[in-house]
C-alpha cells in the first residue's frame, strides 16, 4: 500500500483532493491532503505576506516528519508540482514517488512565474494589486470557483527554486496532462518535452485543468499504483 501526501493548486486547499481521497482510502491506501500556510482558514494577513515556496515546501517535509513517512508518493496538482519539486529534493530519500497532476515540473532556477504564460502572469500581478502580496483568486465560468479558494501568496510564485539534483532521483515521475483545456493550458510544451523523457510516465486525461472535481475516479486510478481502482 502506498501513502500518498497531496498537495493542492494555488487558491485551493485539501479539499480541492475531496473526491479522490475516499477512492484512494478505500483501496487500502493511506492519504495525507494538505492546506498549504497562508491558505488555512485560520492564517491572517501576516502570515499570507510572509509565504513562500520555501514556506510550502517546508509544509510537506514537516508533515513527513510527524506522520514518520519514509516512502512517499508526493502528489502536486498546478503550482503545488512547484512544491513537491522543491520537497522531494530536501527529502533525504523518502520521496519514492512524484506526480505532477497538470501541474508544473520546474527546473533548478524555475519559477512559477516564468514557467506559466503571459495570461497567467496577468491574473498574477491584477489579482495582487490590492494588497501587493496576495492574488485573489480569479473569477471563472459559470459559477465564479469554489467559494472556498482563498487569496494565495504571491511570494510563493515568484520565488525562485533550487534544486540540488535528488529530485531527479526519485525512482518513479509522473505527468499527466489534461487535455481538455487546450486553449488555456501551460503544459502542452512541458507534456511534449516529458514524453521525449525516458525518466518519466505521461498520461492524459481528457478533462480540464481541475481533472479531481470532473474526474476523481480517473484521477485516483492513475495514482494507485495496485491497479485496485
Amino acid at each position: 500500500m502506498a501513502t500518498f501526501v497531496l498537495v493542492p493548486g494555488a487558491w485551493h486547499g485539501s479539499w480541492a483532493f475531496e473526491g479522490v481521497i475516499p477512492l484512494l482510502e478505500g483501496a487500502g491506501h493511506t492519504v495525507h491532503a494538505l492546506t498549504l500556510t497562508g491558505l488555512r482558514p485560520d492564517d491572517d494577513a501576516a502570515e499570507l505576506a510572509s509565504t513562500n515556496l520555501e514556506t510550502h515546501a517546508n509544509d510537506v517535509l514537516r508533515l513527513l516528519d510527524r506522520e514518520r513517512i519514509a516512502d512517499a508518493t508526493l502528489v502536486g496538482h498546478s503550482y503545488g508540482g512547484m512544491v513537491i519539486a522543491a520537497a522531494a529534493d530536501r527529502a533525504a530519500g523518502r520521496v519514492s514517488r512524484l506526480v505532477h497532476l497538470d501541474a508544473y515540473v520546474p527546473r533548478d532556477g524555475d519559477s512559477c512565474w516564468t514557467l506559466t504564460t503571459d495570461a497567467y502572469r496577468h491574473a498574477f500581478a491584477a489579482g495582487a494589486a490590492d494588497t501587493g502580496y496576495a492574488v485573489r483568486p480569479p473569477f471563472r465560468q459559470p459559477n465564479g470557483g469554489d467559494p472556498r479558494r482563498r487569496p494565495h501568496p504571491l511570494a510563493s510564485l515568484l520565488q525562485t527554486i533550487r534544486l540540488g539534483g535528488d529530485v531527479d532521483r526519485v525512482p518513479r515521475r509522473d505527468f499527466i496532462y489534461c487535455s481538455g483545456w487546450e486553449e488555456g493550458t501551460p503544459f502542452a510544451g512541458l507534456r511534449a518535452r516529458l514524453l521525449t523523457d525516458p525518466a518519466w510516465h505521461v498520461h492524459d486525461l481528457p478533462t480540464g485543468h481541475n481533472a479531481m472535481r470532473e474526474d476523481p475516479h480517473a484521477v485516483a486510478a492513475l495514482l494507485d499504483p495496485d491497479g485496485r481502482i
